[in-house]
């Protein structure tokens, strides 16, 4: 890893499209996620503590275990990071000086092409996947414990929660349509290891799914996808969620008309990061909870 822990969550930005996009979905997930930035506001929001030399004790230990390569922290950074970055156009350039509340899309459409159907299920599974090995690398288990991790699903809040509901309705919803679930798993039943070898976000990460080939490894994300279902379907029937539900939230701050969601998908996939962003809350959090233990 190339940064401290501490560095990468004071680095968060406190506001731009991801942040704003995040906040766009609290109707599914009310009050559950602050875009709560920098390391040392982060271990007093997570402990009340106001206690200096207390405070730099936790900071110290937390930075420590980040940095014991034996623990999945730094594992688990890089898989949040890599989800993200691997699948992004090489357009985002052209987004950076257009990152505000309020971002007209329409001059961009003729510059962007879509995912096929196919692609956008593959990376939708695979940050499943990566949210399922991540969970283990953090907590410390096995990475094929899919069993683990959909019993946590129950008890994931705040910036996690808020994650999944992101991966619901920006990469399920949104470029899928609203019985993605369904959609995604016939695609993965039909899908053969080389198609799934071909996808950038898939060799960026092929190493961290469980599976000794190709085809091991996309039975390990039928089968994660396929146990995560009822999780996620609930998400959608609870909240009524749709495409259009969805966008007219989104829409607070991307001027976007409902009928080009495919390409609001692969807008969004360019200029956001939000598995990055929340994943890296994840683990100040999870890290500042142990340090406080251990002390």
């Amino acid at each position: 890893m190339n940064k401290p822990i501490f560095e990468l969550v004071d680095e968060l930005p406190t506001s731009g499209l991801t942040v704003s996009m995040l906040k766009s979905l609290d109707f599914v997930a009310p009050g559950q996620w602050h875009n709560t930035v920098g390391f040392v506001n982060t271990i007093k929001t997570v402990t009340h503590e106001t206690d200096e030399a207390l405070i730099q004790q936790i900071g110290e230990r937390a930075i420590y275990l980040y940095n014991d390569k034996s623990q999945g922290y730094q594992r688990a950074m890089w898989l949040y990071q890599t989800v993200d970055k691997t699948d992004k156009a090489l357009g985002a350039a052209a987004f950076a000086n257009k990152v505000g509340e309020k971002i007209p899309l329409l001059g961009f459409l003729n510059k962007m092409t879509p995912k096929a159907d196919k692609a956008q299920t593959i990376d939708l599974c695979l940050k499943l996947v990566v949210e399922l090995v991540a969970f283990c690398q953090i907590n410390g288990i096995p990475g094929d414990s899919i069993g683990d991790f959909v019993a946590s699903l129950g008890e994931y809040s705040g910036e996690s929660l808020i994650r999944m509901v992101a991966l619901v309705c920006v990469d399920g919803l949104i470029p899928l349509g609203p019985n993605f679930i369904d959609s995604a798993l016939s695609a993965l039943n039909q899908m053969n290891p080389q198609e799934l070898q071909q996808n950038s976000t898939f060799q960026g990460i092929q190493d961290a799914i469980p599976g000794d080939s190709a085809g091991a490894k996309l039975n390990f994300i039928s089968e994660s996808f396929d146990s995560v279902k009822g999780w996620m379907g609930g998400i959608v029937t609870q909240n009524n969620l749709t495409p259009q539900k969805v966008v007219s939230n989104l829409q607070s701050f991307v001027q976007l008309a409902d009928d080009k969601l495919d390409y609001l998908a692969a807008f969004l996939d360019v200029a956001t990061n939000y598995y990055e962003h929340t994943g890296t809350q994840t683990l100040a959090r999870r890290l500042i909870e142990r340090a406080v233990a251990e002390i």
